[in-house]
């Protein structure tokens, strides 16, 4: 059993020695810088991304904005849980779920993507405004990267701080040992930890309001159950149906999203 195995290693460590004796002269030959070529109109153009500044040092360099978007786009999902109103909308849609009894349906696909394109919608005013104010004039040219930043940020920041609780920023003001600071001056490691504190008080105040008519319909089915003696049955099985009804016929996703949008001061 073991002469094919034998007879197999034979004949690979030849090939492997051949293999190696044909590749080591291109490996050589690769290691000679050729000459440069002539410059021909039959050449293809050629891109060249450059990191300085070029003649003015205010501007930043094509470069290093294809860097800073880059690196954007990979905070853009912690951007948008935190700083935006998607952590309220997605906290009280899963109570909703959950209330009724049935916490994987609508799919958490769907419960997401309906957050997300409601974000969209609530701070459609906002991202407007941080464009025409920052974004825009910096692209035509009329102001430098720093103040663009700052001009961009600065509608984003104001619509958290209107969303947050007073007792939320003085909180982060003490753990951070702030001086007292006026709200227009508050830096954003106080702002984003205490918005996103707030919001999630908020959603679970409005995840208690979601819950209590359908407690009440299981109170009552678990009443008439125990009157009938049916103490074996679950009553979870017997009020989904109920719950399911409840919902549909007050319009219940309409409720809940016209809740959500004016929930948000703009």
């Amino acid at each position: 059993m073991r002469r094919p195995d034998f007879l197999r290693s034979r004949l690979l460590f030849p090939g492997l020695t051949l293999l190696v004796l044909a590749l080591l002269p291109l490996g050589i030959g690769a290691q000679v810088p050729a000459a440069p070529a002539a410059q021909t109109d039959d050449q293809p153009w050629e891109l060249s991304v450059q990191l300085e500044g070029g003649d003015d040092p205010a501007r930043v360099s094509v470069g290093m904005q294809i860097v800073l978007v880059m690196t954007l786009l990979s905070l853009a999902p912690s951007m948008l849980m935190l700083m935006t109103c998607f952590t309220r909308l997605v906290i009280v849609m899963g109570f909703v779920r959950t209330a009724m009894g049935v916490p994987s349906s609508p799919s958490n696909q769907i419960v997401i993507g309906l957050a997300m394109f409601l974000t969209f919608f609530i701070m459609g005013p906002v991202l407007e405004r941080s464009y025409n104010e920052g974004l825009k004039p910096y692209f035509d040219g009329e102001i430098e990267t720093s103040e663009a930043m700052e001009r961009s940020i600065e509608p984003l920041r104001e619509f958290m701080i209107k969303q947050t609780r007073t007792r939320d920023l003085e909180f982060f003001l003490e753990l951070g040992n702030f001086p007292p600071t006026k709200v227009e001056d508050l830096p954003l490691r106080v702002v984003i930890p205490a918005f996103v504190i707030s919001e999630l008080q908020t959603a679970f105040q409005m995840g208690f309001l979601v819950f209590l008519p359908f407690l009440v319909v299981d109170l009552l089915v678990s009443s008439v159950l125990m009157s009938l003696g049916m103490m074996m049955m679950p009553p979870a099985i017997v009020s989904l149906p109920f719950k399911l009804l409840l919902f549909v016929l007050v319009d219940g996703w309409h409720l809940v999203v016209q809740s959500l949008v004016s929930s948000f001061t703009i």
